[in-house]
Order: structure tokens, then sequence, then C-alpha cells
């Protein structure tokens, strides 16, 4: 770990990872994590922090390809850093640039003065993503534990 990048064991809990499946459409899925984050009190103003993350996604696609979204917002609506974790089945348009549908999703958010942490979680998470036996891994996980510990093993 990084002296900026917050230990991963805070970031995703158990309360962060959802296993039934998210609503169909984008907005409505980014909706869905979003609470995740606002019933584990991690979120102090639920429209502010909604508001962030929609302009994070007019400014750029999130679908990062191979299946991934990861939306993601800088806001003081959220007091710590926080990886909100869901999968699809169906898979979600994240508009990707290899044009495969969302099936792994995590919802990033870092206080504003977090730049630095957002950047190296955003960036860990990324690599960590890009090997296929991570991805598959979290594909066929049957629980909340299983879940935690590939995505703490990938990303320390």
């Amino acid at each position: 770990m990084t002296a900026t990048q917050p230990d991963i064991e805070t970031v995703l809990t158990r309360e962060l990872i959802a296993l039934e499946e998210p609503p169909a459409e984008k907005d409505a899925c980014i909706e869905f994590l979003l609470d995740r984050a606002v019933e584990t009190d991690r979120v102090t103003d639920r429209e502010a922090a909604l508001e962030a993350l929609f302009q994070r996604e007019e400014e750029a696609t999130t679908g990062v390809g191979k299946g991934i979204g990861i939306p993601h917002a800088k806001t003081d609506a959220v007091s710590r850093p926080t990886i909100v974790f869901a999968r699809s089945d169906e898979g979600i348009d994240f508009d990707a640039m290899d044009g495969e549908p969302a099936t792994l999703l995590f919802m990033l958010l870092v206080p504003e003065e977090g730049g630095e942490e957002h950047l190296a979680l955003l960036s860990s998470l990324s690599r960590a993503l890009m090997h296929d036996d991570v991805r598959e891994r979290l594909r066929e996980a049957d629980s909340k534990a299983a879940i935690e510990d590939t995505v703490t093993e990938a990303i320390a």
C-alpha cells in the first residue's frame, strides 16, 4: 500500500457488497450502489453524491471494458473512502469502449480532498480487474466473504 491509499479492508466491507441483482439501467444501478453506501452511513448527503456521480458519468464513460463498470466521484458528501460492489447476470450498458455490458460493478467514492487516494484506489482496482482470474473469481463467488477476499487479495 502506498501512503496515500487507504487499507482496502476499511474501504470495501461486507455491508458494501450486494449479492442481489442490481437494476438493469445504468442510472438506476448507480443509485442502487449509492444506496448501499448511504445505508452504511458513509454518505452524508445522498443527493450531492448522486449529482457528483452523474456529473462524472457525463464527462467520460466509467465502463472500462472486459465487463467492468466503475462509476466514481470525489465529493464532500462521503465521509471516508468507500467502494461498493455488485454484479449483474444480464450486464448493464456503461458505454464501454469494447461494447461489452458491465457485469462487475464497483462504485468508488472518496472525500473531495482525497484526490490522491481516489487515483490510487482507482488505479489499483483497475489493474486488479484486468486479470482474467480475478474477474472470474468475482463472477463465481457465492458469498460476500468470497468477494471481499478476492478483492482484498487482488489489490493488497
